[in-house]
């Protein structure tokens, strides 16, 4: 089974408008902006959607971390990577697709091995239309209009142990990340000779301190996620509020469930959290880790606290500090 680190978190978004759907062509105004948001029957919710958040982890991992992030050619209609997993870790942590010629290596594709879901309010609610103008000019005043709300947004995440770092060459989608062809380009080469890479059972392998680097960083630049959008009238700060952090054998998301929905307020059902994390025991193969931020979720604060999940340590504190002390114990998890 493949060993993941699996993560759920809160974002507290009291006053957002964190991903825009773009302009409403049926609105009173020309210049109206709404949010992103799915339907349940008659329910609203607002979201975002896993390509912003990935861009906000992306961003997190270039500016706190100093990634050297892979080059974006544009070709026509289409814009690749470099599909150079070896010498810029976001190729490898967020996979990559790039069509080359049958002489050079052909189409390669790489999955990435962080999943992560969209971000979506745990209650119903209708996003607010906020009305202005644009006056400081001469004439008549300009009419726009923008939509925010006030919700708390869930996510889950997963990061896959045993592929990051692994680079293998197989003829299946997904799977063909490089090829014997390709490798034998001399940049790919300098870069194999930089990093090195070797070659393990038919896979492309970085030594062990930099596959656990790259894992380390990526869960840690949580911590440091931003979004810049409507941040001038809606500043919003997107760390998670709560999280809960894992390492599991097996590809399943357990936490995924552990919020009940209600119309006004999250709630983390801690029996429900007790439950999986009681179920599923014998594959949990680490600590688990839970953060919360004083003011959010109090009411949980003593119940946490007083979990007993028999045989499995559970480690609570605040959100900056479960996720460091989780990822420094993400090596031992690493083979």
């Amino acid at each position: 089974m493949p060993k993941n680190i699996i993560g759920f978190v809160l974002i507290d978004a009291p006053h957002s408008a964190l991903n825009n759907a773009g302009q409403d062509v049926g609105a009173r105004t020309e210049n109206t902006v709404v949010v992103k948001t799915i339907r349940r029957g008659r329910s609203v919710y607002p979201y975002v959607s896993a390509q912003a958040w990935r861009y906000w982890w992306r961003t997190a991992l270039q500016e706190k971390y100093d990634w050297k992030m892979s080059p974006i050619v544009r070709d026509s209609k289409v814009a690749f990577t470099s599909a150079n997993p070896f010498e810029y870790p976001d190729d490898d942590v967020f996979g990559y697709m790039r069509a080359l010629k049958k002489s050079d290596g052909g189409i390669l594709t790489r999955l990435s091995v962080l999943k992560c879901s969209p971000l979506i309010s745990v209650f119903d609610h209708a996003p607010t239309d906020d009305f202005g103008v644009m006056s400081r000019h001469e004439g008549d005043p300009v009419p726009f209009e923008h939509q925010f709300y006030s919700t708390v947004l869930k996510g889950i995440f997963s990061l896959d142990l045993d592929r990051i770092g692994v680079f293998h060459d197989t003829e299946r989608t997904g799977f063909k990340n490089l090829d014997t062809k390709y490798v034998e380009k001399e940049e790919i080469k300098s870069s194999i000779r930089k990093t090195a890479a070797s070659r393990e059972n038919g896979a492309w392998r970085l030594p062990k301190d930099e596959r656990v680097k790259r894992a380390r960083e990526t869960v840690s630049a949580l911590a440091y996620v931003y979004s810049t959008t409507k941040s001038s009238i809606h500043l919003t700060d997107v760390t998670p509020k709560f999280i809960v952090l894992a390492v599991i054998d097996g590809g399943n998301h357990i936490f995924m469930n552990i919020t009940n929905n209600r119309h006004d307020k999250p709630v983390i059902n801690v029996s429900a959290l007790k439950q999986v994390m009681t179920d599923y025991g014998d594959d949990i193969v680490s600590d688990v880790y839970v953060g919360r931020q004083e003011g959010f979720l109090d009411e949980i604060s003593d119940e946490l606290d007083s979990l007993d999940i028999g045989g499995k340590r559970l480690h609570v504190s605040s959100p900056k500090s479960a996720i460091e002390r989780f990822a420094d114990c993400i090596s031992g998890h690493m083979e």
